[in-house]
Order: structure tokens, then sequence, then C-alpha cells
């Protein structure tokens, strides 16, 4: 059996140190849309920060829970590697000027699987790539980058494994297909998906486990169109042994969480309802959007809460 409903990527989560820092990386370095500044659900003293296209499309959402002064992870196996994004032929070297002018760390071109991307790394040492590729998604331009370089959406992630075998039978069995190996890294592709329908696993027997801080990614979030959909995907998890948790309403999408073999925790989230059910289109990430279980300590978190602007 094989799972159908998964699209490709929906979202990742990843661990910061500072809200008002990372804010600035992506809306003003990296020329993405904030779509969303709302809470840490399990944890409402913490932000829970959106970044995306115009209306964050799932496939283009960077995801934050910046903790202050968070330690920085340690990087190793059981953990995304890095995180690249599509960007449009012909834009490297636009971004590899832009990048170095803002000193970012980590800048090293790159030749992977014939595709030609830049490396660098996110304020709190996270792994990021920008990659050349044909992608059809509408960007967002009012980021300050013109729309023949701007970022698309999601391209891949890539995944730091101690042995690659159990997750290439839980990619193979939630519709990806294997394809190219080369080195230490196999390719999986999910045919027929949204355009970030790429997943690398990076194979480095003998690493030390990875540690999570900032810097890291907490989860990987897959795409289904809908609730009945995601419904059938936790039934098929759950008959092949996975523990999968009850459905959680996350406001702007449902979601499912479970720990694969190699580590990694991934969750399934729906396409529905998205970002503009609780503002307008023209306001995404305006204003503090809380849920309704924590609405009570607004004025609280006001106070507390880090300014992300100024």
């Amino acid at each position: 059996m094989t799972i159908k409903a998964i699209e490709g990527l929906h979202h990742v989560t990843s661990m910061a140190s500072s809200a008002r820092e990372n804010n600035a990386f992506f809306t003003n370095l990296l020329g993405l849309r904030r779509v969303k500044k709302t809470v840490n659900f399990d944890v409402p003293d913490v932000y829970h920060l959106y970044y995306g296209d115009e209306a964050g499309s799932p496939g283009t959402v960077m995801t934050y829970f910046p903790f202050p002064h968070m330690r920085k992870g340690r990087s190793g196996v059981g953990e995304v590697g890095r995180t690249v994004f599509a960007v449009p032929p012909g834009s490297l070297p636009f971004w590899r000027d832009r990048l170095s002018t803002a000193e970012v760390s980590g800048l090293a071109d790159a030749d992977d699987f014939g595709e030609i991307r830049l490396n660098f790394e996110g304020p709190d040492g996270d792994g990021f790539a920008l990659v050349e590729a044909e992608d059809h998604r509408a960007p967002w331009t009012d980021g300050g980058v013109n729309a023949d370089e701007a970022i698309r959406g999601f391209h891949s992630t890539s995944m730091r494994l101690q042995d690659d075998d159990a997750m290439g039978e839980l990619l193979t069995f939630m519709g990806y297909s294997k394809g190219e190996t080369r080195g230490d890294v196999t390719r999986f592709i999910r045919e027929g998906g949204n355009e970030a329908n790429v997943i690398d696993l990076e194979t480095l027997p003998g690493a030390d486990t990875a540690q999570q801080g900032a810097g890291s990614v907490h989860h990987v979030a897959f795409a289904v169109p809908d609730r009945a959909a995601q419904l059938d995907v936790r039934s098929a998890l759950v008959d092949t042994g996975y523990a999968v948790t009850p459905v959680i309403d996350r406001n702007y999408f449902w979601a499912i969480y479970f720990r694969t073999p190699g580590g990694v925790l991934f969750e399934v989230a729906t396409n529905e309802p998205g970002f503009d059910s609780d503002e307008p289109l023209a306001q995404l990430g305006s204003g503090l959007k809380l849920p309704s279980q924590h609405e009570h300590l607004r004025a609280e978190l006001e106070k507390h809460l880090e300014p992300i602007e100024g």
C-alpha cells in the first residue's frame, strides 16, 4: 500500500534565539512575507512566526519558534540538515551579491544532482540553500526582491541519518519515489505533487546525534488537501505501526504528528483553512493573532513578547 494524498512539503518549523533578528532575516533580506504573527500554542509566551508567499501557500512557508536567548543547536544525525528554496534560473548571482553584502555566513556554491545552488546559513547557523529551478509559483514581490529573483517557495529538505533504509521505506510508503544516489545522498521525489516535492536523505554512519536548539528544525510538515485525506493518512500510518497523535487544530491547518525511524519529527497538515481565516489577505501577519484558548492572555503577552519591528 502507498499513501497517495501527500502532495509534498507544507511547511518547515525551526527554532531561533531572537524574534526580531529572525523576522528581519526572512522579510528584509530574503524578501518573504510574514503571513502570520501568533504564538506557540503549547508555550504561549513564545512567538510562532510564519513566512511565505502572499497567501502563505502550502509548500512556501518557513515557520519559527523564537525562544529568547536559546542556545544554538548541535548538528548531527536525526535532524533536517538543510532547507532549500527555489529561485528563478539565472538569479543566483543576484543572491550571492545580496547575501554577501549582508555578511551572511556559510556562503558556498554547490552542484547537487546537476542543480546550481548557493548554500548559506541563517542567524542561528540554520542550514539553507537557494537552487535555480523552473518553478511556476507566483512570488511575493513586496518584500524588496523583484520577480526575476524572488523566492518561489521550498524546493526540498535534506535529512541527516545514521542509516537511510527505514526512512527510505517510509518516504516510499508516503508516495515518494526513490531517485538517484550521489555519494552519501539519495533523492526521493513526490511525482505529481506540489513543487516542494523533493527530500534528500544524507547517510552519516558514526556521526553524533543532533541536539536541538536555535537554528535546528523542529519538524517537517507534509501537505494533504483536506481533513478527510488527513484521516486516511493517519489510519494508514497507524496500521503500519506508527504512533500518531490525534488531529490537532492549529487554526490555519489541522495537524497530526509522528516520530520517524531516523528521529525527525514529521507532521501531516491540511491545506485548509489557510492563513486568511482570521485576517484579510492584505493584512496577513500584521497583528498578533491568538488562539481562542490564549486570548485571555493578550494583555500580558503583548507586554512580554519581544517587539519585532523597530
